[in-house]
């Protein structure tokens, strides 16, 4: 249950972030100059990221309104973004990013639970249009529980300085809830890392977001040497998908705690996820019941009620093996309990994946690197029956089903050529697409072109 700080300060915050944001930004430009000093706001860096993807036509005896395209498709993405930051006193740091999207995913991002391109934002329930939007504005608020610290970079929603290696960390306000949960060295990044939704996130964890992937929320952590725990606590939407979100955390919550495990900042590390949702949910059972009642397909979303729970659990774990960590190998599995519609990320009840990257110092680049990667996902019974009887989701339905699990291999090689430019030839392969043996195999050609101050 959400403690009673957290729902006030959720609930009294839904219209103020933004204003707050602005009129700090602002403030180097009011009229008393020494009050303006202590909130000057720097540019943290801009990126924008080019992904061109190609999907070859694939065996397809029959399709549905969510399948992969049989006769192949190609597809386009941009995304650009710019990254601010304010210090302000009392431990207190403000952060706000713009983003911009266009484009679209191949198929329409339908088709698959592991998608092939991660930066694609899916239009979904809504039409979320082109224009540039609000991706972040929060507060974060750090106390330090000792006396040492560690140098941090300049980097996106990071301000450079001094950071306590023990502290209590506090975040409230529109975020992305994997910019704090289930991060991994190795497979974190779409933008210049794996690509596949199932390779930078646990796909089983159903987290809470808009349509874009944000939301309004808060974390709490509390960071010792050799570990970690975190706690956030988040809006839901009201729809599978959607992105209008559900104002009262009382009705509609996401919640999920994470301890980490480190023992040395270089060493390996392990994260242990639980999670737990309340949303205005389907339930799978339910709408099978209907749909051989009735003689018609089943439709999870006829069978949305409020109060519904999902939850699920996860395992991540990074090793490093040489070159200071730049070479090294991943792993993550994920678990739902698959009763209640996949909501908000994709369509993934079980997850394992695992992987390896190599740094092109071997061969005298040092700035490059080549991956490879492996992934299972798999849905509970009642999602396979669901689907299997003619049922969508919101990113599944080939109007049958001859269930077998989605087995995803990805790989890549990111190129320097110049400085802050990364160039990303990716391959994907996989077998029964949409956890369906009668399509595929299902092949994906891309380039990426990543450019970031």
């Amino acid at each position: 249950m959400a403690t009673p700080i957290f729902r006030y300060a959720l609930d009294s915050m839904r219209l103020k972030t933004v204003p707050l944001a602005v009129s700090l930004l602002l403030a180097p430009f009011a009229a008393n100059a020494d009050e303006a000093a202590l909130f000057v706001p720097q540019w943290l860096g801009a990126q924008y990221t080019f992904v061109d993807q190609h999907q070859d036509s694939l065996h397809s005896p029959y399709e549905g309104p969510m399948s992969l395209r049989p006769q192949g498709d190609t597809a386009r993405s941009h995304t650009f973004g710019a990254y601010f930051g304010v210090a302000l006193p009392g431990h207190l740091q403000l952060y706000t990013d713009v983003e911009m999207f266009k484009g679209e995913g191949v198929s329409g991002a339908t088709g698959l639970g592991g998608l092939t391109n991660g930066d694609v934002i899916r239009s979904g329930t809504v039409s979320l249009g082109k224009d540039p939007y609000l991706a972040r504005a929060y507060l974060r608020w750090m106390l330090p529980l000792g006396d040492e610290t560690t140098a941090v970079e300049r980097g996106q929603d990071q301000l450079p300085g001094q950071e306590a290696d023990q502290r209590v960390e506090v975040k409230v306000g529109k975020m992305a809830v994997n910019d704090d949960f289930d991060k991994n060295r190795y497979a974190g990044s779409t933008r210049t890392q794996f690509m596949n939704w199932s390779l930078f996130n646990n796909t089983a964890w159903d987290f809470a977001a808009d349509t874009r992937g944000y939301t309004l929320g808060a974390m709490l952590a509390w960071i010792e040497s050799g570990w970690s725990l975190r706690y956030g606590i988040y809006r839901m939407p009201y729809e599978a998908n959607g992105q209008r979100l559900v104002s009262a955390l009382s009705d509609s919550r996401g919640q999920q705690v994470e301890l980490t495990v480190q023992p040395r900042p270089d060493g390996w590390a392990l994260r242990f996820l639980a999670f737990s949702n309340i949303a205005r949910m389907g339930i799978y059972r339910d709408a099978i019941a209907i749909a051989l009642a009735t003689g018609e397909p089943p439709d999870i979303r006829a069978d949305d009620q409020p109060g519904r729970h999902k939850y699920g659990f996860g395992l991540n774990g990074e090793l490093p093996l040489a070159d200071d960590g730049d070479t090294g190998l991943f792993m993550r599995a994920g678990w739902n309990d698959g009763r209640t519609e996949s909501f908000v990320f994709t369509e993934v009840d079980r997850t394992l994946s695992g992987g390896f990257q190599l740094s092109g110092v071997h061969w005298g680049r040092p700035t490059d690197h080549v991956a490879v990667a492996l992934n299972v996902n798999g849905l509970s019974p009642d999602h396979r029956e669901y689907l299997a009887l003619g049922g969508n989701g919101f990113v599944l339905g080939d109007g049958a089903l001859n269930y077998g699990r989605e087995q995803i291999l990805e790989a890549y090689y990111s190129f320097t050529p110049i400085a802050h430019l990364t160039l990303s030839p990716d391959l994907q392969l996989i077998h029964n697409p949409g956890y369906n043996r009668d399509r595929g195999p299902a092949r994906f050609v891309a380039l990426r072109a990543h450019l970031e101050f």
